[in-house]
C-alpha cells in the first residue's frame, strides 16, 4: 500500500494541462521475478516515474514503452523474458531469470473510472480490496487495460460483459487464497485473460509503551507504510514520536483503537503490571498478531497471575521477534517487524537458502 500511497501523491502533482501519463502494471510472473503481480510503476511524459516493476532492469524500458502508451493513447501488453541466454535480452546478466507481463495503460484525468483514482478509494480501507483487470485479449476488442473495482465481494458487477455469476466463484478463489488470481473467459466470443488482484489494506500496528525503544519500532513501520497507533504516557514521549503515531492515546483509552484483520499488537511498556493489564484486552480483540517483549518466564508469571492459557493463543507471541541476535533497539524493532510479516503471510520466517523450490509459491 505504501507504492500505492506514493503512486496516488505523484499523480496528484500532475499538470494535466501540460503533461500526460501513464501506469505500468505487473499483471502475470512466472518463474523469478524480484516484483510480483500487483507491482506498479506511474511515468509521466516529462520522463519521471514513481514506484517500480522490477529491481531497475526493466524501468528504463518500461519508461519507453509508457511514454508510447501516453502517445499512442491505447494500452500496450509487454512480456519481458529473461530467461534465455540471448545477452541483448533485457534483464540478462540481473539475475531475473523469469517472465513478466507488464500493461501499460494511459491515464485519462477526466475518467472518474481511471485505476488511480479507483485507488483512492481503498488506500484507508480496513478490509482487502479487489481489482479486476484484463491483461490480454484481442488487438481490435479494446478490452486490453479494462478494469473495475469490486464493490461488493458476494455479487460483483458485471465487467466488460463477464457476467456477475462468473465473478463470484473468482471473486470467492482470490479472497480464499489472498493472492491475484488468472483466469481464462470469454467476452463476446473473444477470448481474454482475467486477472483478479487481491490488494492487501494497510498494516495497522499498535504500539503500547512509551520507552525510548518505541521511536525505533515507529521508525520501521513507517518505512514499511505501516498505520502506528501509540498507547502511553504522553508526558513520557517524545516529539517525534507523535509525529510517527497517527494517533496517541493513554493506557486507559485502548478501547478506543480499531483493530481489524491486519493489526498487530506490540505490548512493549516495559512494565509486568502494565502489559497483564493490557494483554487480556487486547486479547478479547483476537488481533491476527499480538507481541510482547521479555523473556519466556516472563509470560509464564503472567500466565498464572492471569489464570489465563497464553501459551496456547496461537496470535500471542511471546517472545516477541525472530531469533536474528537482536541487541539494540533498532534491531530488535526489525527481528520483530519481520516476525509480523511472517505471520501475516503465513509463512515461517526462516532462512530462505534452506527453502526447497522457489521463493515465491506458484499456486
Amino acid at each position: 500500500m505504501k507504492e500505492i500511497r506514493r503512486i496516488i501523491q505523484e499523480y496528484e502533482q500532475i499538470d494535466f494541462s501540460t503533461e500526460k501519463a501513464a501506469l505500468a502494471s505487473v499483471v502475470n510472473v512466472e518463474e523469478s521475478s524480484y516484483r510480483r503481480i500487483g507491482a506498479r510503476m506511474l511515468v509521466r511524459s516529462n520522463g519521471v516515474w514513481t514506484g517500480g516493476i522490477s529491481g531497475g532492469c526493466l524501468e528504463r524500458d518500461a519508461l519507453q514503452r509508457s511514454q508510447m502508451a501516453i502517445f499512442k493513447n491505447e494500452a500496450t501488453r509487454v512480456l519481458y523474458d529473461t530467461m534465455d541466454d540471448d545477452e541483448n535480452q533485457i534483464g540478462v546478466g540481473l539475475g531475473c531469470n523469469g517472465r513478466i507481463e507488464v500493461v501499460f495503460t494511459p491515464l485519462d484525468p477526466t475518467d472518474p473510472r481511471n485505476e488511480i483514482t479507483q485507488l483512492k478509494r481503498i488506500i484507508d480501507a480496513d478490509q482487502p480490496a479487489i481489482m479486476l483487470k484484463i491483461i490480454e485479449a484481442p488487438d481490435d476488442s479494446g478490452l486490453l487495460g479494462e478494469h473495475q473495482l469490486v464493490e461488493d465481494f458476494s455479487h460483483p458487477a458485471s465487467f466488460v460483459g463477464i457476467e456477475t455469476h462468473t465473478l463470484i466463484p473468482y471473486v470467492k478463489e482470490t479472497l480464499s487464497k489472498k493472492k491475484p488470481r488468472l483466469f481464462a473467459c470469454n467476452v463476446n466470443g473473444q477470448p481474454v485473460k482475467l486477472l483478479v488482484e487481491f490488494i492487501r489494506p494497510e498494516t495497522r500496528l499498535i504500539i503500547v509503551g512509551d520507552n525510548y525503544d518505541v521511536l525505533a519500532m515507529l521508525g520501521i513501520a513507517k518505512e514499511l507504510g505501516w498505520e502506528t497507533y501509540l498507547v502511553g504516557k504522553a508526558k513520557k514521549m517524545s516529539k517525534a514520536m507523535f509525529e510517527m503515531a497517527k494517533r496517541v492515546v493513554d493506557y486507559d483509552q485502548v478501547d478506543e483503537l480499531p483493530v481489524h484483520d491486519y493489526t498487530a499488537v506490540m505490548l512493549m511498556s516495559h512494565d509486568y503490571n502494565k502489559d497483564k493489564a493490557m494483554l487480556p484486552l487486547f486479547a478479547a480483540k483476537c488481533p491476527p498478531y499480538m507481541g510482547m517483549l521479555g523473556p519466556k518466564k516472563r509470560l509464564l508469571k503472567m500466565q498464572d497471575d492471569l489464570r489465563i492459557d497464553l501459551e496456547n493463543m496461537d496470535f500471542l507471541h511471546a517472545p516477541t521477534g525472530l531469533e536474528v541476535g537482536a541487541e539494540s533497539p533498532s534491531e530488535i524493532a526489525l527481528s520483530i517487524a519481520a516476525e509480523i510479516v511472517a505471520v501475516f503471510r503465513k509463512k515461517p520466517g526462516g532462512l530462505l537458502k534452506h527453502k526447497e523450490g522457489t521463493i515465491y509459491d506458484r499456486d
